[in-house]
């Protein structure tokens, strides 16, 4: 594995998508600290980070987007399936590598509320660095959502393409769950219109039109079931759903200090759900 990780390393730093990613990392990160602390005289550090979550959005699909697509489209995949390493130890070199890339920046912007608090502004360190670690865990999350979409293709622009719409929809779903009806019926065929949508991806998938429509009954039968024995519970219901998918909806106790153990959990558990994710994919593919 920690040759895994090597190649990886290297890879991004001769390719000097490393050295990009880094310099645009830590200088959006310098400009939203010298604009919203140094030149306000405003010490609330986790103020800044809680305004720069969108960054994830843009560099994240660039930085994972050759992770695994880019071993596709040279072939050198096959090496992967028939190297005596598991592919579980390679996916996981290949999201540790990330990870290390993204750890030295956080590494650094550890350094700025003890500079923001030299420049004589009163930083509240607890919450400065709470929110960083939040912030980390948060970038870890997203690391392996776009290492689990670069998996599904050999073309890096598509999947860095599709990683920019999953986690900006993820940013955005609480706003976008906001916005529709919270009526049980209403719900009821939203929650239809979905599962028919995921009957379609698993059909595309399986290539078995038995297996798909078996699925999409139950699933209607369940819906609607549901809805006949007590509609109530589907009242309100999306945003219920949405805000258990908006990966930084539980950014904000990071913020405000509090270093909740079931937030703390939720990233880990992304994190490893896409990672395990990935794993599976590849492995399908090996037995293909």
């Amino acid at each position: 594995m920690f040759a895994i990780i090597k190649k990886e390393l290297k890879q991004y730093f001769y390719s000097m998508v490393g050295f990009v990613f880094l310099a645009f990392f830590l200088a959006i990160v310098g400009l939203y600290t010298w604009a919203g602390n140094l030149s306000q005289g405003i010490g609330n550090f986790e103020m800044t980070l809680g305004n720069m979550t969108f960054i994830f959005v843009i560099l994240i699909p660039i930085l994972t987007m050759r992770i695994v697509a880019e071993e596709k489209k040279q072939k050198t995949d096959q090496l992967l399936y028939t190297s005596p390493i598991s592919l579980t130890k390679v996916i996981l070199g290949k999201y540790i590598a990330v990870m290390i890339l993204f750890t030295i920046a956080i590494l650094v912007i550890a350094l700025y509320p003890l500079l923001i608090h030299m420049y004589g502004q009163d930083v509240r360190l607890s919450l400065a660095y709470s929110s960083l670690i939040g912030f980390y865990l948060l970038g870890a999350a997203n690391i392996a959502v776009g290492l689990f979409i670069s998996s599904l293709t050999e073309s890096q622009v598509i999947a860095a393409v599709v990683s920019f719409i999953v986690l900006l929809l993820s940013n955005m779903l609480t706003s976008i769950a906001s916005m529709l009806p919270t009526d049980a019926l209403s719900q009821a065929l939203i929650l239809t219109v979905a599962w028919i949508v995921v009957c379609v991806i698993a059909y595309n998938m399986m290539k078995n039109i038995t297996v798909t429509a078996i699925l999409a009954v139950i699933g209607e039968v369940v819906v609607w079931g549901i809805y006949i024995a007590k509609s109530a519970v589907y009242e309100n219901l999306l945003s219920k759903v949405a805000d258990a998918f908006a990966i930084t909806s539980r950014y904000s106790d990071f913020e405000l200090g509090i270093l909740k153990y079931d937030a703390i959990v939720y990233y880990i558990s992304v994190s490893f759900l896409f990672v395990f994710l990935t794993v599976q994919i590849i492995k399908k593919k090996r037995f293909n």
